[in-house]
C-alpha cells in the first residue's frame, strides 16, 4: 500500500513545471487570457501566491489589440497573425463535409468578403490554431474581445458568435476535432455518417 501512494505521488510530481528555472525562460506558448483565481467552491479569490494560472498569467502576452478588423470581412489576429472570416456564422449548421467544402469554395463577395480572395485561399482551421481562439479566463463564449482584454461582444471583433461547436479540419481516426465556444473546450465529434449523423447536423463554422 505505501509503494503504490508513492508511485501515485511521483507520478503527480512529474506533471508540474519547475518554478524557479521557467522564470529565466522565453514562452511560445501564449497566455490563456486568464486573471482571477478560484476556490475549490468556484468562489473568486485573491490570486497573490495561489500558483494558479491567473496568479502566474506566463506565457507570450497577448498584443493589444489582439485583433484588428480589415474592413474587408476579414478580421487578423495579432497573435498569431492567423487572418480569419469576420463573420462567425456566415454558413449556420453544417456537416463536417459540408463546412469543408463551404471554406475550399469561399471567395470575395462571399460572407461579406472584399478581400480579393478566390477558392482555394479559405480553409477550416486546424485544431490548434481554432484553439488559439479561446480566452480562458471568460465563458459562454470563450472567446476575447478586439482589444484581448475582455470577452467577445457582438462586432467585437467578429459577428455572429455562436455558443456551439465549431469544425476544425484535424481528424483522428473518424471523428473531427470541435471547439466549444461556451466553456473553452477543444473535444473529437463524429465526422463520418450513420448512427452519428444526427450527432454533427448541429455543428456551425
Amino acid at each position: 500500500m505505501f509503494k503504490s501512494k508513492m508511485l501515485i505521488v511521483a507520478l503527480l510530481v512529474l506533471f508540474c513545471i519547475i518554478g524557479a528555472s521557467a522564470r529565466s525562460c522565453v514562452s511560445v506558448v501564449p497566455q490563456t487570457g486568464q486573471t482571477e483565481c478560484w476556490d475549490e467552491d468556484g468562489k473568486v479569490i485573491d490570486c497573490e501566491g495561489t500558483g494558479q494560472d491567473g496568479d502566474l498569467q506566463r506565457g507570450l502576452p497577448w498584443p493589444n489589440p489582439r485583433f484588428t478588423d480589415n474592413d474587408d470581412g476579414t478580421v487578423t489576429d495579432n497573435l498569431t497573425q492567423l487572418i480569419w472570416l469576420k463573420n462567425a456564422n456566415c454558413f449556420g449548421k453544417r456537416t463536417w463535409s459540408e463546412a469543408l467544402n463551404d471554406c475550399n469554395t469561399l471567395a470575395d463577395g462571399d460572407c461579406g468578403l472584399t478581400d480579393g480572395s478566390v477558392a482555394g485561399d479559405w480553409r477550416l482551421p486546424n485544431v490548434r490554431e481554432l484553439n488559439s481562439l479561446i480566452h480562458y479566463g471568460v465563458y459562454y463564449p470563450a472567446l476575447p474581445d478586439t482589444a484581448g482584454t475582455g470577452q467577445w461582444s457582438e462586432n467585437n471583433p467578429f459577428t455572429g458568435v455562436q455558443v456551439l461547436d465549431y469544425w476544425s479540419g484535424t481528424t483522428p481516426a473518424t471523428c473531427a476535432w470541435a471547439m466549444a465556444t461556451c466553456a473553452a473546450a477543444i473535444r473529437t465529434t463524429p465526422s463520418t455518417c450513420g448512427p452519428c449523423a444526427a450527432a454533427i447536423d448541429n455543428l456551425i463554422i
